[in-house]
Protein backbone atom coordinates (compact mmCIF):
# COMPACT_ATOMS: atom_id res chain seq x y z
CA UNK A 1 0.00 0.00 0.00
CA UNK A 2 1.50 3.32 -1.08
CA UNK A 3 0.93 6.19 1.34
CA UNK A 4 0.97 9.68 -0.22
CA UNK A 5 0.41 11.67 2.98
CA UNK A 6 -0.10 10.97 6.65
CA UNK A 7 -0.51 12.80 9.95
CA UNK A 8 -2.32 12.09 13.22
CA UNK A 9 -5.74 12.76 11.69
CA UNK A 10 -5.76 11.51 8.10
CA UNK A 11 -3.90 9.32 5.67
CA UNK A 12 -3.99 9.53 1.87
CA UNK A 13 -3.12 6.38 -0.04
CA UNK A 14 -3.22 4.77 -3.47
CA UNK A 15 -5.86 2.05 -3.41
CA UNK A 16 -4.82 -0.96 -5.53
CA UNK A 17 -7.30 -2.54 -7.92
CA UNK A 18 -9.03 -5.62 -6.54
CA UNK A 19 -9.02 -4.38 -2.94
CA UNK A 20 -12.23 -3.55 -1.10
CA UNK A 21 -12.56 -0.08 0.44
CA UNK A 22 -14.26 -1.41 3.56
CA UNK A 23 -12.67 -2.46 6.85
CA UNK A 24 -12.37 -6.23 6.49
CA UNK A 25 -9.53 -8.69 6.00
CA UNK A 26 -7.50 -7.54 3.01
CA UNK A 27 -9.42 -4.25 2.75
CA UNK A 28 -7.89 -0.79 2.42
CA UNK A 29 -7.93 0.05 6.17
CA UNK A 30 -6.07 -3.16 7.00
CA UNK A 31 -3.46 -2.48 4.30
CA UNK A 32 -3.05 1.08 5.59
CA UNK A 33 -2.46 -0.25 9.11
CA UNK A 34 0.23 -2.54 7.73
CA UNK A 35 1.85 0.38 5.90
CA UNK A 36 1.75 2.45 9.09
CA UNK A 37 3.36 -0.42 10.98
CA UNK A 38 0.57 -0.53 13.54
CA UNK A 39 -2.01 -3.35 13.26
CA UNK A 40 -4.17 -1.64 15.89
CA UNK A 41 -4.19 1.83 14.32
CA UNK A 42 -7.54 3.61 14.19
CA UNK A 43 -8.17 3.85 10.43
CA UNK A 44 -11.65 4.59 9.11
CA UNK A 45 -13.09 4.62 5.59
CA UNK A 46 -15.03 7.82 4.78
CA UNK A 47 -15.55 7.29 1.04
CA UNK A 48 -15.31 4.30 -1.27
CA UNK A 49 -14.00 3.21 -4.62
CA UNK A 50 -15.37 0.18 -6.44
CA UNK A 51 -13.29 -2.91 -5.75
CA UNK A 52 -11.94 -2.98 -9.32
CA UNK A 53 -11.03 0.73 -9.29
CA UNK A 54 -7.73 2.16 -8.10
CA UNK A 55 -6.32 5.55 -7.20
CA UNK A 56 -6.43 8.14 -4.43
CA UNK A 57 -8.34 7.61 -1.20
CA UNK A 58 -8.31 9.52 2.07
CA UNK A 59 -9.01 7.74 5.36
CA UNK A 60 -9.59 9.16 8.83
CA UNK A 61 -7.41 8.22 11.80
CA UNK A 62 -9.91 9.08 14.53
CA UNK A 63 -13.65 9.49 15.05
CA UNK A 64 -13.55 13.30 14.89
CA UNK A 65 -11.80 13.31 11.53
CA UNK A 66 -14.16 10.65 10.17
CA UNK A 67 -17.17 12.71 11.20
CA UNK A 68 -15.87 15.94 9.68
CA UNK A 69 -14.80 14.37 6.38
CA UNK A 70 -18.15 12.59 6.13
CA UNK A 71 -19.89 15.92 6.66
CA UNK A 72 -17.86 17.52 3.88
CA UNK A 73 -18.89 14.70 1.54
CA UNK A 74 -22.59 15.09 2.46
CA UNK A 75 -22.45 18.87 2.04
CA UNK A 76 -20.67 18.78 -1.31
CA UNK A 77 -17.46 20.28 0.04
CA UNK A 78 -15.31 17.26 -0.81
CA UNK A 79 -13.87 17.31 -4.33
CA UNK A 80 -13.26 14.14 -6.35
CA UNK A 81 -12.10 13.82 -9.95
CA UNK A 82 -11.43 10.73 -12.02
CA UNK A 83 -9.63 9.77 -15.18
CA UNK A 84 -11.03 7.09 -17.46
CA UNK A 85 -10.42 5.58 -20.87
CA UNK A 86 -13.57 4.69 -22.80
CA UNK A 87 -14.21 2.99 -26.10
CA UNK A 88 -15.23 5.34 -28.90
CA UNK A 89 -14.56 8.98 -29.74
CA UNK A 90 -16.31 11.02 -27.08
CA UNK A 91 -17.54 14.58 -27.74
CA UNK A 92 -15.28 17.31 -26.34
CA UNK A 93 -17.19 17.90 -23.10
CA UNK A 94 -20.59 17.63 -21.53
CA UNK A 95 -22.81 16.77 -18.61
CA UNK A 96 -24.50 13.41 -18.14
CA UNK A 97 -27.74 13.36 -16.18
CA UNK A 98 -29.63 10.12 -15.65
CA UNK A 99 -31.97 8.28 -13.33
CA UNK A 100 -30.20 5.21 -11.98
CA UNK A 101 -31.68 2.08 -10.45
CA UNK A 102 -29.47 -0.22 -8.43
CA UNK A 103 -30.26 -3.93 -8.76
CA UNK A 104 -28.82 -5.37 -5.56
CA UNK A 105 -29.38 -8.98 -6.61
CA UNK A 106 -27.34 -8.49 -9.79
CA UNK A 107 -24.97 -5.98 -8.17
CA UNK A 108 -25.49 -3.81 -11.21
CA UNK A 109 -26.82 -0.31 -11.91
CA UNK A 110 -29.20 0.57 -14.74
CA UNK A 111 -30.32 3.78 -16.42
CA UNK A 112 -34.12 4.06 -16.21
CA UNK A 113 -36.58 6.59 -17.64
CA UNK A 114 -39.08 6.98 -14.81
CA UNK A 115 -38.75 7.94 -11.13
CA UNK A 116 -39.55 5.21 -8.63
CA UNK A 117 -38.47 3.34 -5.55
CA UNK A 118 -34.68 3.16 -5.22
CA UNK A 119 -34.25 5.38 -8.31
CA UNK A 120 -31.70 8.19 -7.84
CA UNK A 121 -30.59 11.05 -10.02
CA UNK A 122 -26.97 10.85 -11.16
CA UNK A 123 -25.01 13.78 -12.60
CA UNK A 124 -21.42 14.06 -13.80
CA UNK A 125 -19.37 16.49 -15.89
CA UNK A 126 -16.72 15.27 -18.28
CA UNK A 127 -14.00 16.65 -20.55
CA UNK A 128 -12.39 14.59 -23.30
CA UNK A 129 -8.63 15.05 -22.98
CA UNK A 130 -7.44 12.98 -25.94
CA UNK A 131 -8.59 10.47 -28.58
CA UNK A 132 -6.37 7.62 -29.70
CA UNK A 133 -6.89 4.25 -31.41
CA UNK A 134 -10.67 4.34 -31.13
CA UNK A 135 -10.54 5.31 -27.45
CA UNK A 136 -11.01 8.52 -25.49
CA UNK A 137 -9.21 9.64 -22.34
CA UNK A 138 -11.67 11.47 -20.11
CA UNK A 139 -11.55 13.72 -17.04
CA UNK A 140 -14.66 13.28 -14.88
CA UNK A 141 -16.09 15.27 -12.00
CA UNK A 142 -18.93 13.65 -10.09
CA UNK A 143 -21.76 15.84 -8.85
CA UNK A 144 -23.41 12.80 -7.25
CA UNK A 145 -21.88 9.61 -5.90
CA UNK A 146 -24.01 6.68 -7.04
CA UNK A 147 -22.77 3.10 -7.11
CA UNK A 148 -21.14 2.32 -10.48
CA UNK A 149 -22.29 5.74 -11.70
CA UNK A 150 -19.41 6.44 -14.11
CA UNK A 151 -19.36 2.93 -15.52
CA UNK A 152 -23.13 2.82 -16.03
CA UNK A 153 -23.60 6.30 -17.47
CA UNK A 154 -20.83 6.04 -20.07
CA UNK A 155 -21.78 2.49 -21.05
CA UNK A 156 -25.44 3.48 -21.54
CA UNK A 157 -24.32 5.97 -24.20
CA UNK A 158 -22.19 3.48 -26.08
CA UNK A 159 -18.86 4.44 -24.48
CA UNK A 160 -18.04 1.56 -22.10
CA UNK A 161 -14.91 1.90 -20.02
CA UNK A 162 -11.93 -0.05 -21.32
CA UNK A 163 -11.43 -3.16 -19.19
CA UNK A 164 -14.90 -3.06 -17.61
CA UNK A 165 -16.14 -6.63 -17.35
CA UNK A 166 -19.55 -5.74 -15.91
CA UNK A 167 -20.84 -2.99 -18.19
CA UNK A 168 -18.99 -3.82 -21.42
CA UNK A 169 -19.22 -6.78 -23.79
CA UNK A 170 -15.72 -6.16 -25.14
CA UNK A 171 -12.72 -8.25 -24.15
CA UNK A 172 -9.91 -5.80 -23.45
CA UNK A 173 -7.48 -7.96 -21.49
CA UNK A 174 -6.58 -5.20 -19.02
CA UNK A 175 -7.86 -3.88 -15.69
CA UNK A 176 -10.66 -1.32 -15.81
CA UNK A 177 -9.37 2.09 -16.91
CA UNK A 178 -10.90 4.15 -14.11
CA UNK A 179 -8.59 6.04 -11.77
CA UNK A 180 -9.25 8.28 -8.78
CA UNK A 181 -6.98 11.13 -9.86
CA UNK A 182 -7.73 14.05 -7.57
CA UNK A 183 -9.03 14.73 -4.06
CA UNK A 184 -9.62 18.08 -2.39
CA UNK A 185 -11.01 18.75 1.07
CA UNK A 186 -10.48 20.75 4.23
CA UNK A 187 -8.22 19.17 6.82
CA UNK A 188 -10.60 18.02 9.59
CA UNK A 189 -8.46 19.46 12.39
CA UNK A 190 -6.36 22.34 11.04
CA UNK A 191 -8.87 23.73 8.54
CA UNK A 192 -6.15 23.80 5.87
CA UNK A 193 -7.22 23.28 2.25
CA UNK A 194 -5.77 19.96 1.10
CA UNK A 195 -5.36 18.87 -2.51
CA UNK A 196 -3.84 15.68 -3.92
CA UNK A 197 -3.37 14.60 -7.53
CA UNK A 198 -1.91 11.40 -8.92
CA UNK A 199 -1.45 10.15 -12.48
CA UNK A 200 -2.48 6.59 -13.41
CA UNK A 201 0.18 3.92 -13.92
CA UNK A 202 2.03 3.69 -17.22
CA UNK A 203 0.21 0.53 -18.28
CA UNK A 204 -2.43 -0.33 -20.88
CA UNK A 205 -4.57 1.47 -21.87
CA UNK A 206 -3.10 4.57 -20.19
CA UNK A 207 0.28 3.96 -21.84
CA UNK A 208 -1.33 4.25 -25.26
CA UNK A 209 -1.99 7.92 -24.63
CA UNK A 210 1.31 8.62 -22.85
CA UNK A 211 3.41 7.07 -25.64
CA UNK A 212 1.67 8.92 -28.45
CA UNK A 213 1.60 12.21 -26.55
CA UNK A 214 5.39 12.09 -26.16
CA UNK A 215 5.99 11.51 -29.89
Amino acid sequence: MELIYQDKDIVVCIKPAGVKSTDEPGGVPELVREALGDPNANVRTVHRLDQVVSGLMVLARNARSASELSRQIRDGEFGKAYLAVVHGELPASGTMTDLLLRNKAERKTYVVTEPGKDVQEAVLDYTCLDRRSGMSKVHIILRTGRTHQIRCQFSSRGYPLVGDRKYSLLEDGCPIALWSAHLSFTHPKTGEKMSFSQEPPNAAPWSEFAAQTEN
